[in-house]
This record gives structure tokens, sequence and C-alpha cells, in this order.
């Protein structure tokens, strides 16, 4: 990727490089989000995924180069962003409704207890959880939960939604649920979507781009664009099939680590 910077680019990691022990994660990691685009990152287990979505939150220091969110360093700009993690990590003694209310008071202390309460209906509705709201989290199923964690992060009317493996804990028949309304949930927000997946399927299935991360010292292996319509038909479409062999044979070479793929009939 050139390292001149556009200015429709929302993220960008200029020439970055962090290690963590002594063991070198990034040396010279380079590539950029556009603002409003849904980005997957794929990659091998351990290649630093997540420890890109921490360097975007400034919840990790770079050891070289430079991180950008939002035109500004990730310390300035950390209040635009979200994140959806592997676990839900919802607030057990609260209702859906106040664990996504517990975001807007965390962050948003401009906003009256009842403003909180009617923004954190919104959401539950559009996540398709408005009959839920008064559900603790030990009565909601997995995929439930998730939703929940997603409606508490565009709580806070972040820019940028980072998402960690959301969905990789759940059965296969929720995942592919969650996905759909994922991706509905991103046409009516606009917001900017980065997303952690080591799944090859799951990343053709959501993506407008993928970037391909190598095996440490993690490097970009490849960027691939998506043009194709959603939903799309991963094993009916010619381009995908071609682009899903690309990226599995890269994984392959890239080195031992595995990598997921979803069977199709």
């Amino acid at each position: 990727m050139p390292d001149t910077a556009s200015s429709s680019d929302i993220i960008r990691f200029d020439r970055v490089a962090t290690q963590f022990g002594g063991e070198v994660v990034y040396a010279d990691l380079s590539f950029a989000v556009k603002a409003g685009e849904f980005l997957c990152l794929l990659g091998p287990s351990g290649c630093g995924k997540s420890t890109a979505l921490r360097l975007m939150g400034d919840l990790l220091p770079v050891n070289g180069g430079a991180v950008y969110v939002a035109g500004g360093s990730p310390r300035e700009n950390w209040n635009q962003l979200a994140y959806v993690f592997q676990s839900p990590r919802l607030v057990p003694w609260r209702t859906a409704l106040g664990n996504v209310a517990l975001a807007m008071e965390l962050r948003r202390r401009d906003l009256t207890r009842a403003d909180r309460a009617a923004r954190a209906r919104e959401l539950l509705d559009l996540v398709g959880l408005a009959r839920d709201a008064d559900k603790y989290p030990r009565m909601l199923s997995g995929g439930e939960r998730q939703r929940v964690a997603i409606a508490r992060a565009l709580a806070v009317e972040p820019r940028i939604v980072l998402m960690d493996e959301p969905f990789s804990a759940l059965d296969p028949t929720t995942r592919a649920r969650l996905r759909e309304e994922l991706l509905a949930v991103w046409r009516k927000t606009g917001k900017t979507i980065v997303f952690v997946t080591h799944d090859v399927d799951e990343a053709l299935t959501l993506a407008d781009r993928i970037i391909l991360l190598s095996a440490k010292p993690t490097r970009v292996l490849e960027t691939l664009a998506l043009a194709q319509q959603r939903p799309r038909d991963l094993a009916g479409d010619a381009a995908l099939r071609e682009c899903r062999w690309r990226l599995l044979s890269l994984f392959a070479r890239s080195g031992p680590d595995e990598v997921k793929e979803e069977r199709h009939p």
C-alpha cells in the first residue's frame, strides 16, 4: 500500500512497529481504513489482529511508526471508537436496557436519564431486541447477548466500531443470522467497522475490503476489494470462489497457523 494518506482514510497505520516480551509482532505494518467501509482484518490465530484494534484505541503503545485515527492520534480520538468483543461482557445485574444505557452513563454525561433510556430502547429495537429490554443477560441467548453488546457500542455514537471476532463463540446458524443483522445495522448507521476474524468465509460474506495479514512478524499479504452485492453466494459466485481459493492458498504459505473455513454444499 502506498504511504500517501487519502482524505477518505479514517484509520491509518504508517510503518507501525510493536513487540511484546522481545517478540516482534509488527516490524513495518502499513494499511488504511476508509470512512464508512466494512473492513475485515483476516489472518491466522496469533498474528496480531487484536493488537491492531488495541493500537487504534490507544490501549497499547507503538514502538515505531504511527497510528492515525480520525485525523489525529489514538490518544486524541479514542472517544471516536467503540468495541464489540468475542465475549459480550454484559453486567449481569443490569437488564439489556441497563447495559446499553451504561455505556452512555460512562461517556455521554450530557444526556439525562430519560434520554439515555430512550436512546437505549431505540438501539435495542435496531438490533431486534425491543421486546427484551427488561431481560437480564442470563435470560438471553448467546446471540441475543451479543446483539446487546452491539447496541451498547452504538450507544456512545462512535464513528468507528471495532469488532474482535464477535461471533466466533456462537453456533453456525446463529453466526450466519447475526452476520446478516450486522450488515443491516451497518447500512442503517453508516459507521466504519473494522472486523477481526480468522474465518475466510466470514470475511468474504461481510467485507467491502479484506486485508490479509501474515503470521508474525506480521505484514500485509493481500488486500482484496469485494464489489459483489450482499447477500453473497460463496459457493455459486465464480469470482468469490476464486477469492476464497486465493485467500486459503496464501494462508497455507504464510505459516503453520490454522485458518477457519466453513463448508458449503
